[in-house]
């Protein structure tokens, strides 16, 4: 069985290399698919792979990835026994000289992603997904939802599988104030540990 499933795994990732469903394959270096064990309790789903995601074809490598890393060690998840992925599996960016700035991926692009989202899901049946931001929410809810809004509760998605929605790593990034972003990571933490929580007693 396990076998099966992860020759089923593999022919999912290697389709998706080949991804036409958007135009954004045309510009972005590869695909980036979710990697992570498939008997996993929590399905980590971003936004989009980044800039260093895109050339080194895994997910939350770059700046976003090392804080999303260091705020798992401190709600004593491991990193290796999540899954974790996006809703979107190319870089979407806009040329500014040599750099390449992320730009947001629209309903179009999102909705044309769903499909792999959803077959990766199929396949692990977690638990637990988690929605990092709004981009990921929106994908894995199939409607437009806030942050604030949806944030500490679960949601109950068309599967019957179960969905928490908190920040994207990167927002920390993006605030200015240090004592605001010590009090915002804090609150992220918080969230991992509620999910880690709701993801063993799921699992039990």
């Amino acid at each position: 069985m396990a076998a099966n499933l992860q020759t089923a795994w593999k022919t999912l990732r290697e389709e998706a290399a080949h991804c036409t469903r958007c135009d954004l394959y045309k510009c972005a270096t590869q695909t980036v698919f979710g990697e992570g064990p498939l008997d996993a309790t929590i399905v980590f789903v971003g936004e989009q792979p980044g800039d260093q995601e895109d050339i080194a074809g895994k997910p939350f490598v770059g700046p976003a990835g090392q804080l999303f890393d260091a705020a798992l060690e401190e709600a004593g998840i491991e990193r290796a026994r999540t899954y974790v992925t996006n809703a979107v599996k190319h870089f979407k960016f806009v040329q500014r000289g040599k750099r390449r700035l992320h730009s947001k991926p629209n309903g179009g692009e999102i909705a044309a992603c769903r499909w792999w989202i959803d077959h990766e899901r199929e396949l692990i049946k977690p638990p637990v997904t988690v929605a990092l931001g709004a981009t990921a929410a929106r994908s894995l809810v199939g409607k437009v939802v806030t942050i604030s809004g949806t944030r500490g509760k679960p949601l109950t998605l068309a599967d019957g599988g179960e969905c928490w929605v908190t920040i994207h790593p990167s927002f920390l990034l993006r605030i200015r104030e240090d004592a605001d972003r010590r009090t915002e990571r804090q609150r992220f933490v918080q969230d991992l540990k509620r999910i880690r929580d709701r993801a063993k007693k799921l699992a039990a």
